[in-house]
């Protein structure tokens, strides 16, 4: 049989709060729709049919990245039946479907895989588990041989039903020759007026299917997100465990409850990490590496032996073997630093290439450079690399030395081994070997008297 999929994201979340749809919001970085999806990818699956209602076009708009995706909207939002009832058309009744939902993030391939096995035989499996505390979820209900019977939504549930610990995740996989059947028949006579997908449970039971049971590896799998607490509460859950999972690996993290990575991670071997660093994106850190408190890194490749230290921010970089950065830098897009070389404190670089050995440790601006090996850079100085219309590039030898509050008016050429005296503007190319400076007169006024603000 061939699978097909159905991710359930058309509601408000009015609990949030918010004008954003409630699988929009962010988990780790990435939208709770964005999380459900990836372990589904997994699957050998035919398609993926999302349902969107709430915000029109924004989520698909937002998610058009998504591969393999059949957005299919809910116009009006009439329950989960009604809403698997706008995907059912748009697929072959030869396949299983499975339906999940976009606001559970947690959930992992491995248990979708086992539920969608337990399907093979009867062809409907439920996803269930069982919790000490059930408020909020619709309950199993079971008759004395241990076969499932029906659902019942909580708000429709009697109190020795309320008392039932096995509750409902929504999740399930159904032969979609069942489910379009069963959908065309479903009501709204309950206390929402809405059309409730748990109702064809009843249904398979009276035409004697017999419905397959699964569980999830951990209660976290399908904990929904309803309001903004809940998202807190598993943002921390889900930064710990991919915590634990680091250090396992041989990440030293100062203090696990203060980190937190929002994509993917490379990790090497004795990284060092102190609190509240932000990683994200696709990072690669080799090994040896020590990151200072407070940085945030995100897409970015830094080799074995660096040293970043508190409170820098790195984008889009390449920062090679031994280079140290540092505090409070900032490293822009489509920079590339080579092996050992010095980022101090309060320097900006964008686009710049910087070769081995090279330093720029004080207060600098350098943007759209070229910097050559073993090349100091003063205090202060900044390639005026814009004009009002257009960048333009610097480039800079090998052995220049450049005094403190230079200027470079881009376009220029820098050659080997320059000296530029402080205070510099640099207006046009310098043959190698030159020393530069602008002569600026020393006056001093006798008796001078500062101006005073007129009395009113």
């Amino acid at each position: 049989m061939s699978l097909s999929i159905i991710i359930l994201a058309a509601g408000q979340g009015k609990r949030m709060r918010s004008r954003l749809p409630k699988v929009l919001h962010k988990l780790a970085g990435r939208t709770l729709l964005e999380h459900v999806y990836v372990s589904a990818l997994q699957l050998n699956f035919r398609e993926a049919h999302i349902v969107y209602g709430y915000g029109g076009r924004q989520v698909p708009e937002t998610l058009a990245h998504l591969q393999a995706v059949n957005w299919v909207e809910q116009k009006k939002q009439l329950g989960t039946g009604h809403a698997v009832r706008q995907a059912i058309a748009h697929i072959p009744t030869v396949d299983d479907v499975l339906i999940l939902y976009g606001d559970v993030p947690l959930i992992t391939y491995q248990t979708l895989q086992r539920l969608v096995d337990a399907a093979d035989e009867t062809g409907f499996s439920l996803l269930t588990s069982y919790i000490d505390d059930p408020k909020g979820y619709g309950r199993i209900i079971r008759d004395g041989k241990g076969d499932v019977l029906r659902i019942v939504e909580e708000k429709d549930a009697t109190d020795e039903e309320s008392s039932v610990c096995e509750i409902n995740t929504g999740m399930m996989t159904v032969k979609a020759k069942y489910l379009s059947r069963w959908l065309e028949e479903l009501e709204s006579n309950n206390r929402q007026g809405e059309f409730y997908l748990t109702d064809i449970v009843q249904k398979a039971v009276a035409e004697g299917i017999s419905i397959s049971t699964a569980n999830p590896d951990a209660v976290s799998e399908i904990r929904g997100i309803n309001d903004r607490v809940q998202l807190a509460e598993m943002e921390r859950y889900y930064q710990l465990v991919q915590a634990h999972h680091l250090m396992r690996q041989g990440v030293t993290l100062m203090d696990p409850a203060r980190f937190d990575l929002r994509g993917e991670l490379e990790a090497g071997r004795d990284i060092n990490i102190d609190v509240n660093v932000v990683l994200e994106g696709s990072i690669s850190i080799g090994d040896d590496v020590t990151i200072g408190a407070n940085c945030q890194i995100k897409d970015a490749d830094i080799a074995d032996g660096v040293v970043i230290l508190p409170n820098c921010v790195i984008e889009n970089a390449v920062i090679g073997e031994r280079c140290r950065i540092g505090p409070f830098a900032r490293i822009r897009p489509r920079t590339r630093l080579a092996k050992d070389v010095h980022i101090g404190n309060f320097v900006e670089v964008k686009n710049t290439e910087v070769a081995s050995g090279s330093k720029i440790n004080h207060l600098s601006y350098i943007g759209d450079a070229e910097i050559g090996k073993d090349t100091n850079i003063g205090a202060g100085t900044i390639t005026c690399n814009y004009d009002g219309a257009n960048k333009h590039k610097t480039i800079i030898g090998n052995d220049v030395h450049i005094g403190s509050d230079t200027q470079l008016i881009a376009p220029v050429k820098i050659g080997n081994g320059v000296t530029i005296g402080a205070g510099t503007t640099v207006t046009r190319d310098i043959e190698p070997n030159r020393l530069v400076h602008n002569k600026i007169e020393h006056r001093e006024v006798k008796g001078w008297k500062r101006p005073k603000k007129k009395q009113e």
